[in-house]
């Protein structure tokens, strides 16, 4: 044995264990080239049996026209042999979830049936009143004439069963699908059709407020994980029928729904069939939120700058749509994502328009701010402190150097290692749960800081300046922003410690080409001030809501107006002229 081999056997944990030992897998290899399991090739027999007899099916109804075409399946007249098939796609009786139930439909003469559907994603109330009971209780006055088959299934879906939705399906696969979204399927004895009937009842929690896009003034519902209820919240506020909600499918194992709303005659057509075309392009095996599906769907996915929007907020999602943006509701996630956005979205919250409009612009003045605090403010101490002290007054510069005298460190590393600090306390105080959070990582800061500075690891200043930096990336609104900014931060500390003003401006330089080059969904990333020749307004300053009396410049809509062009016509200052109505 040599000492490769010696070494290999050393770090397997295997090769020290007897063979009663439970072991998974072959030591980590890919399993390319073994041979396919039993249950791989029974899923492959039943799939080819079902194209196959599609197939055969599609070739005898083709002449027969569109309306045989599209009632082409692979489901048999045997209620049996249908419901054994089922079975079989969903590993029954090994697995519990597949309920079936038959019965015998109470008709002249009786015929039987079978109920299928999931347990815990289905309401057993609906089931009970609105299949069961007029199936078998309430069915005496209708006669079938015996191997009526399809007809039957007619009849029976018009005059017994009380479902708000009730749909055919003519194969297998669309079974599955109802049965997973929570619908209940029937199967009749005699038929090559079964009838789903909506009875959802996904385990839901209730409307509650914004975590992540607090306000003061303006309304407290957020969204939930259930897209339905999400899109329920938008209608509420956008009472059009133009808006318009196309439903997609996303991941080939987690079947997850899509929501995609736009307002037709608004929305660019364009945009729309854009999104519509990244959403269907996405082939993964899972899609559980939002966040992942943002991920697939946008432009750069290596920059540290989003270049989409997650909202949690039913009011923004409006506004949004509205300015003829595209929004997607994933189910199970509490988040809309809106497409296209701009870097002045993320630096906008939805308090800015409920406040006067002074007071929104100063917000956004502030947000400003807290944005060059939390990008250059380390990097213009180390620049100052270690290149440059003649660019503070004398005064100052002693006092900077009188603090810094007993630390040990230099400037640079006792500046990172607060910084980690600072990140280690914000990420604890995230995780740990509840209100315990937020105090442990106030106590933390106040006790590590006064500890760091006594033992002398730290200079007072410097605690003054993470400090001042942590404080203003927490006013950045958008998370996925203030990530980014805070890795940008890292990157200009970087330079600057290298080549001190130098860096920091190349390395600033950088980051604003980078942010101009970038696109989300076509329109540029930092429209209207960059790419556009519309007017520029709500992009830094908060206008007048009378005054904005056209949607955004950057996006081609097919209705540019928002509103009036005298909105106050009530006021003798303001001039009254007739002027084309908003859209």
């Amino acid at each position: 044995m040599n000492i490769w081999e010696r070494l290999k056997r050393l770090l397997d944990p295997s090769a020290s264990m007897g063979d009663d030992t439970f072991i998974l897998g072959d030591g980590g290899g890919s399993g390319t080239g073994r041979p396919p399991s039993a249950e791989m090739l029974a899923d492959a027999r039943m799939r080819t049996e079902a194209l196959l007899t599609r197939l055969d099916r599609l070739v005898e109804a083709a002449p027969k026209g569109k309306d045989a075409l599209e009632k082409v399946g692979d489901l048999s007249t045997s209620l049996d042999e249908n419901l054994q098939k089922v079975k079989e796609l969903f590993r029954a009786p090994t697995n519990k979830d597949l309920i079936d139930r038959t019965i015998l439909i109470a008709t002249d003469p009786p015929v039987r049936a079978v109920l299928l559907f999931i347990e815990g994603i289905s309401d057993k109330t609906v089931i009970n009143d609105n299949i069961m009971q007029p199936l078998m209780l309430l069915a005496h006055e209708l006669r079938l004439e015996p191997g009526q088959g399809d007809d039957a299934v007619d009849r029976i879906e018009r005059r017994l069963l009380a479902g708000h939705q009730v749909s055919r399906q003519y194969d297998r696969a669309s079974i599955a699908e109802s049965l997973l979204s929570g619908d209940t399927v029937v199967l009749v004895e005699g038929a090559a059709v079964a009838l789903a009937v909506e009875t959802k009842e996904p385990p839901v929690r209730s409307v509650g407020d914004p975590k992540t896009e607090q306000v003061i003034w303006g309304p407290h519902d957020a969204f939930n994980e259930a897209w339905r209820v999400n899109v329920a919240l938008v209608r509420r506020r956008l009472k059009d029928p133009r808006l318009v909600t196309e439903i997609l499918t996303v991941g080939e194992v987690s079947k997850t729904y899509v929501g995609m709303l736009y307002i037709d005659t608004i929305a660019p057509p364009a945009l729309v069939a854009e999104v519509k075309r990244r959403v269907e392009a996405v082939k993964v095996d899972i899609v559980n939120g939002a966040g992942t599906l943002q991920q697939y769907i946008m432009d750069n996915p290596h920059s540290l700058l989003p270049s989409t929007l997650l909202t949690e907020r039913p009011d923004r999602t409006a506004a949004y749509l509205s300015e003829g943006h595209v929004a997607l509701f994933v189910d199970t996630s509490p988040t809309a994502i809106i497409c296209p956005t701009t870097f002045w979205a993320l630096l906008q919250t939805a308090e800015d328009y409920y406040l006067h409009w002074p007071f929104g612009s100063a917000l956004r003045y502030i947000r400003l701010g807290a944005l060059v605090i939390a990008l250059l403010l380390p990097s213009f101490y180390i620049a100052v402190v270690n290149y440059h002290p003649e660019m503070v007054p004398t005064a100052l510069m002693l006092f900077i150097a009188q603090s810094r005298e007993p630390v040990p460190m230099p400037s640079v590393v006792e500046l990172l290692a607060m910084d980690v600090v600072f990140e280690l306390i914000r990420e604890a105080g995230t995780r740990i749960p509840g209100v315990i959070g937020p105090t442990v990582g106030l106590v933390a800061s106040l006790v590590l800081g006064q500890a760091a500075v006594e033992a002398r690891i730290v200079s007072p200043v410097l605690i003054l300046v993470v400090a001042t930096t942590g404080l203003a990336s927490f006013a950045l609104p958008n998370y996925l922003m203030g990530w980014g900014i805070r890795l940008l931060r890292f990157l200009l500390l970087l330079l600057t410690t290298l080549f001190g003003f130098l860096g920091l401006a190349a390395g600033l330089y950088a980051v604003v080409v980078h942010a101009s080059a970038q696109r989300s969904f076509g329109v540029p990333y930092l429209a209207p001030l960059v790419g556009t020749t519309g007017p520029v307004k709500d992009a830094i300053s908060t206008p007048p809501l009378y005054r904005q009396e056209e949607r955004p410049p950057y996006l081609p809509l097919l209705n540019r107006r928002r509103q009036k062009e005298i909105v106050r016509q009530w006021d003798p200052q303001s001039p009254q002229t007739n002027s084309p109505e908003g859209g």
